[in-house]
């Protein structure tokens, strides 16, 4: 039979109590439920811990907001034929005689390219002079040249038309297929119509965002609403700004979740399951389904909504529970929805904890034994 020494029973025993005390502070992933349920407010904490059932959902159920104001809406798509400061123009001019004003004896036409409206909206043409050209249309223009140069010359032909230039332009930045500058023409004059000639979006369609800023006014919209609601596709003015980038919201997971990591969101609406799901799914080893919590600040409305009450002013700490064991446990998940901001938490299965506390006992139990056999100078005697 195994007998310990008296002396060194007294030690060890200290040593066992040490390593009972020291497992409530053991290593690992994060709080477990019950230090998470110790710190709600029902335990005088300041987190409001509720367990999600469908009413909970459907409280929560809250999905960003994104659409363009009536005042957007409303605008009238602006004729592209307007002739702008800035703008440019070409100019032919025929004159029926074989030695004109303009032309040589070799031809009766003359041509005149990059004629670029000036910033008081004028252009000059010889011997017709200064002519009013911003407001003006490409037809009203001819007809006033015209009308110039009849009495120098019989019969004059004149044609104007309009070239690209830098009088009704918009920029273009971001996850476009080009950026750059582009000017609003007839084909370009709605926003659809502008980001299909800059090549469309470089990022998933489904995330992909565009903000419209007008002055120092920003607005935006989803880029599938834009071609699933056709009012949005509203008409552009000079200067605007087209900014096309993927959906920034993110959340967190951290525990023992498939990975411990920042992401961001890969569809409009993102639930609990699709998220687990982008992380990798639940570790089988480590983690606690029944322990799954999202961690978020609350809007007042919607915590008053979830709590039954009325007296919430300002966001609140909330935690929500999930236990995906229940019956219904997985479909509650699958209706929750993650919101920009959240924390998700999973904690570590019970076993995991008690295997690590009875880790740290038998190691200290084996540098007990060490200790002893150096002090004696053997193993303890039986």
């Amino acid at each position: 039979m195994f007998k310990m020494n008296f002396r060194w029973a007294k030690p060890i025993a200290v040593v066992l109590s040490a390593s009972l005390v020291a497992s409530c502070g053991l290593p690992g992933v994060g709080p477990n439920k019950n230090q998470i349920f110790a710190g709600s407010v029902q335990r005088e904490g300041d987190a409001f811990v509720v367990s999600v059932d469908d009413r909970v959902t459907r409280a929560t159920a809250v999905v960003p907001a994104l659409g363009f104001t009536q005042s957007l809406v409303n605008a009238n798509v602006q004729s592209a034929d307007i002739i702008r400061p800035g703008d440019t123009l070409g100019l032919t001019i025929w004159e029926n005689v074989d030695d004109g004003l303009l032309t040589g004896e070799a031809s009766n036409a003359t041509v005149l390219e990059a004629v670029q409206v000036d910033g008081s909206g004028f252009i000059f043409v010889p011997y017709a002079g200064r002519i009013k050209a911003a407001g003006n249309t490409p037809e009203a223009i001819r007809r006033i040249i015209t009308n110039k140069l009849e009495d120098q010359t019989p019969d004059p032909q004149v044609q104007v038309r309009r070239t690209a230039g830098d009088g009704a332009t918009v920029s273009i930045l971001g996850s476009a297929g080009a950026q750059g500058v582009f000017p609003i023409t007839r084909p370009t004059s709605t926003l659809g119509s502008m980001v299909a000639s800059a090549g469309g979006v470089g990022t998933s369609p489904e995330i992909a965002q565009i903000t419209l800023t007008r002055g120092n006014h920003s607005e935006t919209i989803w880029l599938e609403d834009l071609y699933d609601h056709p009012e949005l596709d509203i008409a552009l003015r000079n200067g605007d700004r087209i900014l096309i980038e993927a959906d920034q919201r993110a959340f967190t997971a951290l525990g023992a979740a498939g990975a411990q990591t920042r992401m961001t969101f890969e569809t409009r609406t993102l639930s609990l399951v699709e998220a687990l799901a982008q992380l990798g799914g639940l570790i089988p080893t480590t983690s606690d389904p029944t322990g799954v919590f999202v961690f978020r600040n609350e809007p007042a409305d919607i915590a008053n909504a979830v709590l039954g009450r009325n007296d919430f002013v300002g966001a609140q700490r909330m935690i929500y529970v999930h236990d995906l064991t229940e019956p219904n446990g997985l479909f509650t998940a699958r209706d929750f929805l993650i919101r920009d901001g959240d924390l998700i938490y999973v904690t570590e299965a019970p076993i995991v904890q008690w295997n690590r506390t009875i880790s740290s006992i038998t190691g200290t139990l084996g540098g007990a034994q060490s200790l002893t056999t150096a002090a004696t100078g053997g193993p303890l005697t039986e």
